[in-house]
């Protein structure tokens, strides 16, 4: 029998907030132990929350990003457990009214289960919570950092549309680029900003009934999501075939052995006793503050990337290379506004303004270029002002100039020779002084023929239009 996994992910999402949720403390990394905290952190007696208005405006936003419904009425909740990490012996978080429901995010996957390379997982959930202190084992003692307890969380529940590890890879990177995009989070994983709880299955293929929920908890990589589940997965595979009966536990990944270890059994929600936090009142947005919170939601990278391919027709790289770099789609599009040519814009963006831009280290808000004279010079060469190859010496000087092309070219003295006359006497040159080509071409060898066109080039310093002296040797030589 075939088995096949089933996958649900919950991503815990530091929000980019200056202060915690409850209270003035800065939400700041790498602070010394224990000094970005008060008795409101710290959970001691007679202290009341004061909830951070931009903690929920960002969270409300990620419900738009993440095309949820947001609820007219949410409220917050004490998740009751002991654990040292947690000072007040519960965790102040959303159950049963969450802030947003019911979305979906879409990305890009070719693999089982995407249509068309492209993959959609719905979301359970976005609920808002705080997050708890840091625990650090030594020899022989354990210490507890309060600093990061009481900062802006967001829980993203995913519901269980995932099939493997490359999919889950995929999807977590999707979404933090989501989150990051939309100015929710800096999602810096290195500063813990990112952490993941993964639920995972198996059951025979085609069944539609879930297994024993394994949760292997507190990964804080997306890598290292994908090395577990590429363990977890086989090992419960084996185990339904040897006739065990899998039973829901948590389970954690040690890295360095390859393996998952088990933690204890998993509680379930009545284990934690959720009851409404009786210091908070509920959440009841009103329409015009809904409204201008959809008013922020920014154009997604996979959005900017499929408006790239429709409406420029671009390729798939040269779009992809747009989707994430907005400061470089940004110059792009203001270039291609009425252009004809817009692929034309993008190679000249891409292959050159990138390159000098790399080069230089100037950013693209720094650059003297302006766009529209990006869509002159793709002009000037379209109209057989100029060769192709004086437009690079022309953008050279427009990237330490700044001057227009038109400028550039007349002060230079670069206006492409298409006079006939002229032509066929660089054309004459051409085939006298290279006799070898040029019988070469009479015997039927067409390449020859770019031989001749290089020395026509090479003897008008490069002003020759290529397309007219080809056409007259090719002439010349039929003769």
């Amino acid at each position: 029998m075939e088995y096949e996994a089933v996958i649900g992910l919950e991503t815990h999402v530091q929000l980019k907030t200056h202060s915690k949720m409850w209270c003035g403390c800065a939400n700041a990394f790498g602070s010394d132990p224990n000094t970005n905290v008060c008795p409101i952190c710290l959970g001691m007696p007679g202290v009341l929350p004061v909830p951070n208005a931009e903690a929920i405006r960002l969270t409300v936003l990620t419900g738009y990003l993440l095309n949820c419904e947001i609820p007219r009425f949410a409220k917050f909740d004490r998740k009751n457990y002991f654990y040292p990490d947690s000072a007040k012996n519960y965790q102040v978080t959303q159950y049963d009214k969450p802030s947003t429901a019911n979305g979906w995010i879409e990305f890009e996957f070719d693999g089982p289960g995407s249509v068309d390379g492209l993959a959609r997982v719905r979301i359970t959930r976005a609920h808002l919570e705080e997050d708890v202190g840091k625990n650090s084992h030594f020899d022989r003692f354990s210490g507890v950092d309060f600093n990061r307890a009481g900062v802006p969380l967001l829980e993203i529940v995913s519901e269980p549309d995932l099939n493997g590890p490359d999919m889950a890879y995929a999807y977590l990177r999707a979404l933090t680029d989501v989150l990051y995009r939309g100015g929710i989070s800096d999602c810096d994983l290195e500063k813990g900003m990112v952490r993941c709880d993964v639920n995972v299955s198996v059951r025979p293929k085609g069944s539609t009934k879930l297994g024993a929920k394994i949760e292997i908890k507190n990964m804080n990589s997306f890598s290292g999501v994908r090395c577990a589940l590429e363990y977890e997965i086989p090992r419960q595979i084996e185990a339904v075939k040897r006739g065990e009966t899998l039973r829901q536990e948590t389970r954690r990944w040690d890295d360095l052995a390859g393996i998952t270890e088990a933690m204890r059994s998993k509680e379930d929600a009545h284990d934690y006793r959720y009851f409404p936090e009786p210091d908070l009142m509920p959440l009841a947005p009103t329409d015009e503050w809904l409204a201008s919170v959809r008013a922020q939601v920014v154009e997604l990278p996979l959005a900017r990337k499929r408006r790239f391919l429709r409406e420029y027709g671009l390729p798939d790289g040269d779009a992809e290379i747009f989707r994430d770099n907005l400061p470089l789609a940004g110059f792009f599009e203001k270039a291609a506004q009425g252009a004809s040519q817009p692929k034309a814009i993008a190679n000249w963006v891409i292959n050159n303004l990138q390159a000098r831009l790399s080069d230089s280290g100037t950013a693209v808000d720094e650059v003297r270029i302006r766009p529209e004279q990006v869509r002159e010079l793709v002009g000037l060469v379209d109209g057989g002002s100029i060769s192709s190859k004086i437009a690079q010496d022309v953008f050279a000087e427009m990237f330490t100039t700044g001057d227009s092309p038109k400028a550039i070219v007349e002060r230079n003295g670069w206006s492409q020779v298409s006079d006939v006359g002229a032509l066929e006497a660089l054309c004459d040159q051409a085939i006298a002084a290279n006799p070898g080509p040029a019988a070469d071409f009479r015997a039927g060898k067409s390449a020859a023929l770019n031989a001749l066109k290089g020395q026509v080039m090479k003897l008008s310093k490069g002003k020759a239009n290529p397309a007219l002296a080809g056409e007259i040797l090719e002439r010349k030589l039929r003769a």
